[in-house]
């Protein structure tokens, strides 16, 4: 090896994945193949990648990537860009298990914090951030955390009555992004987005204490079907 080479140590979360997800527009620069190659790059070192069509102005495609080192992440969006992509907005997170989930069996905890993913025919998709308030009447984080657990507990009630149409991987970024979340949905049909978001907003967590971000919605797309479409 070179002298001069210096080799960074992976950066990896002790426990669970790293997740990014970069909405991006192409430039005058873009070259598809090079995204192909960049997200190649990125599976060969490890990192699960998503390609998703956007629907709407806020992006003309979505790069979800989910990998142990936040390294590869990087090289990822370092490789996207090079090829030409404009990220226009990002969002980092990592894979956690909520405090409310104890009591759980080990493989529905490993399934949050190591998913595997994209879930196979679901490919209506969609993500947004959201955040508990901190309002004086209405500060999430002063309830008791036996509160709290009954609240959360009713929200995962009416998530359950989508089971087998829609797939929920939520990711923590408290200290890491603007949100103390991020929410990722995969479904069957594109009005299953938006009749499960609908549903669990009437939940008392939701109604009363929670702050959603930006909405991207798109379809899951091979990343070689992707470029051809932007």
């Amino acid at each position: 090896m070179d002298s001069l080479t210096v080799m960074s140590e992976p950066m990896s979360p002790s426990v669970g994945l790293g997740v990014i997800h970069l909405f991006c527009k192409v430039n005058t620069s873009f070259d598809a193949e090079a995204v192909i190659g960049a997200v190649k790059n990125a599976e060969n070192s490890g990192v699960t990648v998503i390609g998703v069509a956007v629907l709407g102005h806020k992006a003309d495609l979505a790069v979800m990537g989910v990998a142990a080192d936040l390294r590869e992440l990087k090289a990822l969006q370092t490789g996207l860009q090079h090829a030409g992509l404009e990220v226009v907005d990002s969002y980092v997170s990592l894979t956690e298990v909520s405090e409310y989930a104890k009591g759980m069996p080990q493989e529905m905890l490993d399934a949050r914090l190591y998913p595997q993913l994209p879930p196979p025919g679901k490919n209506a998709w969609c993500f947004y951030p959201m955040s508990k308030r901190r309002n004086v009447d209405q500060n999430w984080f002063t309830l008791p955390l036996e509160q709290r657990a009954e609240l959360m507990a009713g929200h995962g009630k009416s998530g359950r009555t989508f089971a087998g149409r829609v797939i929920q991987l939520v990711t923590g970024s408290t200290g890491i992004d603007d949100f103390e979340w991020g929410v990722t949905l995969f479904a069957v049909n594109p009005d299953d987005l938006k009749e499960v978001v609908y549903t669990m907003r009437f939940d008392e967590g939701s109604a009363l204490y929670a702050e959603f971000g930006a909405f991207y919605v798109g379809m899951v797309t091979p990343i070689e079907e992707l470029v051809q479409q932007v």
